[in-house]
């Protein structure tokens, strides 16, 4: 079996292979490349693996004349620029000790010990420079099946890094054949180790909670997630239920997670997800007004597009009814209409306090008369 594509015939990724083959070391497509590519899906990152260690493809690297980035060089990986095209080659690696969060690893040079350190495996998957794919594990029938299983034994791969425990449903989520059901022996395992996930940091939490809730339909794996027991622990306070018909109402509107996120409630995401100010702000603002009254039209003039659509939807999910008619065309109506009454309006009659107290009673008005009251009667 042989992966193809543009990526793999770039001239800097062949001549990368060809030096370090060149100099003895075995070199292999490794990971995300490389199911993706099986999968035929785009390939955004090109992960290499060798035998040479890091400071050898450093040399190696430079001799040739490529930029090279120590990134990771402590566990093994540089970056490697070549003809403008970033790689990620790492050394292979073997565990020597892990904590739930970190690994001590060990060099080697076996891939079949690399492919054994892998998580899933689907991962575990590796390639030649020609496209000949390597299957250390087994894994293509699993790949193929769209079916997310740990390498080896799936309680001690969790408990290398607790974060794969979030990686198992995140995969489920954008990989998986949500009608083959999840893996139940990995399901098991993540429930039984779900108190190493206190233990991680909040911004891998909510880096990997960003990926699964921006795949196109979450609502398997978040489902799984919380009567699993995972979710609770993550978003205290939230629920998974209206998800699935969110995911339903969006039809084809892009995956946004924000929007996701907004449906499943819970007490404080930015806290238990290290959002950032802006995606706290936005989340506050979509949540507030799911419980408002503010027409389709009202939201758009206030929120704009995006948000004013989230909200809208969010409240369909949550109160299980359609979204109103024309929710989109009326929204777009709001973002182009403006409040017919200014300050200038109201001055030099009104000034300070009082002018503002004013313009806010007009606003409410206004928005309440989803947007038609015309400049006479809000005056009036």
């Amino acid at each position: 079996m042989k992966i193809s594509g543009d990526w793999i015939n770039h001239s800097g990724t062949q001549a990368l292979f060809a030096v370090l083959v060149k100099a003895g070391y075995q070199a292999l497509f490794v990971g995300g490349c490389v199911r993706n590519a099986l999968l035929e899906v785009a390939v955004a990152d090109i992960d290499i693996a060798t035998a040479a260690r890091p400071e050898i493809v450093s040399n190696i690297a430079e001799a040739a004349g490529f930029r090279v980035i120590p990134t990771g060089i402590e566990h093994g990986t540089v970056t490697v620029i070549a003809r403008g095209v970033a790689h990620e080659v790492t050394t292979f690696r073997r565990d020597v000790e892990t904590d739930g969060r970190r690994a001590v690893v060990a060099f080697s040079t076996d891939v079949a010990e690399d492919a054994a350190r892998r998580d899933f495996t689907m991962n575990a998957l590796y390639a030649g420079a020609d496209g000949s794919v390597l299957d250390p594990l087994g894994g293509l029938p699993d790949l193929t099946a769209r079916r997310v299983r740990f390498v080896g034994e799936p309680q001690a791969r969790i408990r290398e890094d607790y974060l794969r425990i979030l990686r198992f449903f995140r995969f489920y989520a954008v990989y998986a054949d949500p009608n083959g059901g999840i893996d139940a022996e990995g399901l098991a395992a993540c429930a039984a180790n779900a108190e190493g996930i206190e233990g991680l940091s909040r911004e891998r939490i909510g880096a990997e909670m960003r990926k699964m809730l921006g795949a196109r339909d979450p609502a398997p794996a978040v489902t799984a997630m919380a009567q699993s027991g995972i979710l609770m622990r993550i978003l205290p306070g939230s629920d998974a239920k209206a998800l699935g018909i969110l995911v339903h109402l969006e039809g084809d509107l892009p995956p946004r997670w924000q929007r996701r996120l907004a449906v499943l409630g819970g007490a404080d995401p930015g806290e238990a997800l290290r959002l950032s100010r802006t995606e706290i702000g936005s989340n506050t603002i979509v949540r507030d007004e799911i419980g408002s009254a503010l027409t389709s039209a009202a939201l758009g003039w206030k929120l704009g597009t995006e948000a004013a659509s989230d909200v809208v939807l969010c409240r369909a999910a949550l109160f299980e009814t359609a979204p109103p008619e024309n929710w989109q065309a009326e929204i777009a109506r709001g973002v182009a209409s403006s409040i017919p009454v200014t300050a200038a309006d109201l001055m030099p009659t009104l000034q300070g306090t009082a002018l503002g107290k004013k313009l806010h009673e007009i606003q409410a008005r206004w928005l309440a008369s989803d947007l038609y009251l015309r400049k006479s009667d809000l005056l009036a």
